[in-house]
This record gives C-alpha cells, structure tokens and sequence, in this order.
C-alpha cells in the first residue's frame, strides 16, 4: 500500500540556479493535478507521450509514488517511481519541468526529494534504476552508473500504409533461411524460460528485462507486473527457414488470426497446441516483448507501441519485429495509426535500421541508457 502522504516540502531554490524563484513545494501528485501536469507536457516524446494515457492507473498503483512540484500555486514539476525487484528497486519515470522553468534548479529539486522519501520510507530500496538518452544531461550522467546501452529506432505507420508496410517487410524476409517462427509465450512458459540461466547470461546483458524505458531484473514479481500489463512475449530458436515463416508451412505453436479477429489485451497461450515445451535448454533462441498499443497525443487515433528485442541475431530480430508488428495490427483501434520504437541490442542497428527503410523514422533519438544510482 501506499505509505502515508509525506509533508509539503518548501524549496528555496535561489542557491540551485542563476534564476532565482519563489518558495516552490514538492508535494503527492492528485487526480485534480492531471491538467497542469499535462500543460507542462506538451511536445514530450514528439507527441508520442505515455503519461497521458497512464496518469490515473498509475495514481491507482500501491507501488507506486508521484510528485508535483509547485511555485506560486502552479505545477512545475513532476516525477514518478515504482517499487520492483520484489521492493528492493525504485524505478524512476517521467520527470518533467515546466518549459518556462527549465534550469531552475526544479529537476534536481523534486530528485533529491524523491530520493530522501524513498530513503525515509522504503528502507529496503537499495538502489533507483532509470533510462536516459543521449540527451540526458551530463551533471545527471555524472552521478550515475550506467548499466547498459541499447540501440533505439522509432518509426511511424499511418493507418491507410500498415498493410503495405507490413508486406514490405514480410517481403524483406523472404529467401533468408535459418530461423525458426516465433511462437507466444503463456506466463507459465515466461517462468520456465528464465528459469534458464542461459536466458539471464545470454539474452539479457546485465540481468535486465528492459520493457520499453523501463529496466527490471527477472524477478518473478516483475514477470508478474508485465503480465499485468498485457505483454506479449514471443519467443524462437534457430533452426526452421525464413521462407517456411513467410509461406505459413513451417509446423510451429504459433497460428497467426485472421486480422479481424479479436485479440484480448493478454499473453496468447500456446502451450493447448501441439508441442508444449516450446522453450529448449539446448539454445538461448531470441525473444521479444510487444507493449499492448495505447493512444498518445499526436491526435488521428494514433497510438503507440514498443517493441523490446533480447538476443543478438539479426534475421532473428527481424521476423519478431514483423510478427509482433501483425498482433500489434490486430488490437489497433479501428482506423488506428501507430508509433512503432524497436530497443534492440546495439550490435542490431545495422540491420534493422536498414530493414525499416521505407517507414517513415519518428524520434531522432537513437540510444537508450540504463543508469542506477545507490539509496
């Protein structure tokens, strides 16, 4: 549950930044704080903000803290964290300044409170883990350790293109040989797989599941949160051609719907079809993780949808990208465009860079940073 609501903190800021301020407050983000928060939002991400869609559920969340920071009345600032690693890990989110505020000595303001607050009442949090870009300011970068890098490639598919696009990658795989068709994991199977430590030491450089910007070790909690959130993990092993996966001949767990058929926001079940231990402990496959696909601001019922790939194989990589695009395709709401981000492992981006050509590039951005800092 939540701890008890923490005192309103007043800032004197003017020793943090050349622009002094007012006394400004840090204190729980509310539902009734929802506007303003959004107001200091605008152009976050390109518009391919999450926390609008987010807010409220997050609000509901007994693992999770938000903070506003206020100057004169007004929202200023905001950051969240979420208790994982069975509570002894504060994952950050979302920090965000006002743009009028910018360099004002906000941001390390509401850190260094969410820091203490943790410290105070979360004493078996020993560490806050986040992700960061190259963007990230260098004095955040000095004070952390980075832990892993990934590659980051966004692209945006409008409604009327999403059936070609898709054939166009499916074309893009056709006659590459050697790889088996990903098949859908159930959470039973998900424990089973890390249960593996070829999985841990293989798959996952550093030991971290990391969904979208979101790092996690593989504690069963965490496996637990993510399919909460309905997930889809797709998991292959080398070893069946391409062009099988293509053509619908190769005998594999995994039976793509028709298109119309509707999908349950919830991790597809293979383990009713045939060959039910899908997941070998002779091979450390590839596997890949499909956020289910939610609105975001840039308008015209799109939406957004990340793709997280874990393994090193480039033909691998690339027929999960085009599968979990088609069960992203099949929950889109109808007429829904979407914003597609791959974070793949940096030794990747040749390949997938050059296998999305012809799909429109999104965010500039192109490194994804996991750093950590001790409590």
């Amino acid at each position: 549950m939540h701890s008890e609501p923490p005192e309103v903190v007043s800032l004197h800021l003017e020793n943090m930044s050349e622009n002094p301020l007012p006394d400004a407050q840090i204190l729980p983000a509310t539902a009734r704080d929802y506007k303003e928060v959004m107001s200091i939002s605008k152009g976050i991400y390109c518009g391919a903000d999450p926390l609008p869609s987010r807010y409220h559920e997050w609000l509901a969340d007994p693992k999770r803290e938000m903070f506003v920071a206020k100057s004169e009345g007004k929202v200023v600032g905001f950051m969240s964290f979420l208790l994982v690693d069975d509570g002894t890990t504060a994952v950050a989110e979302a920090l965000r300044v006002a743009p009028w505020m910018r360099g004002r000595g906000i941001a390390g303001a509401i850190q260094q409170f969410s820091l203490d607050f943790l410290r105070s009442n979360y004493p078996g949090a020993t560490r806050i883990r986040f992700s960061g870009t190259s963007e990230t300011p260098p004095t955040i970068m000095s004070r952390c350790r980075k832990v892993h890098s990934k590659s980051l490639i966004s692209v945006v598919i409008p409604y009327e293109q999403m059936e070609e696009k898709i054939k166009l990658l499916e074309g893009r795989l056709e006659g590459v040989g050697g790889r088996r068709l990903p098949v859908a994991l159930s959470p039973s199977e998900v424990l089973r797989l890390f249960e593996d430590p070829c999985t841990t030491e293989r798959l996952l450089p550093k030991g971290l599941l990391i969904q979208s910007w979101f790092p996690l070790s593989t504690h069963r909690s965490n496996l637990e949160l993510l399919r909460q959130r309905g997930v889809v993990w797709l998991y292959s092993q080398p070893s069946a051609s391409i062009s099988e996966i293509c053509t619908g001949t190769h005998d594999s767990p995994y039976t793509p719907q028709e298109p119309s058929a509707p999908i349950p926001l919830s991790l597809p079940i293979s383990s009713s079809l045939p060959n039910p231990s899908i997941v070998s402990h002779t091979s450390c496959g590839f596997l890949s993780l499909g956020t289910p696909p939610f609105p975001v601001p840039l308008g015209d019922g799109m939406c957004r949808f990340d793709i997280d790939l874990f393994g090193t194989d480039p033909v691998s990589a690339q027929s999960h990208v085009l599968h979990q695009l088609i069960e992203m395709q099949r929950v889109l709401p109808a007429g829904g465009g979407a914003v597609c981000y791959l974070f793949a492992e940096t030794s990747l981006f040749p390949e997938l860079n050059q296998f999305c050509q012809g799909l429109e590039p999104f965010y500039k951005v192109i490194e994804q940073h996991v750093l950590e800092i001790e409590v």
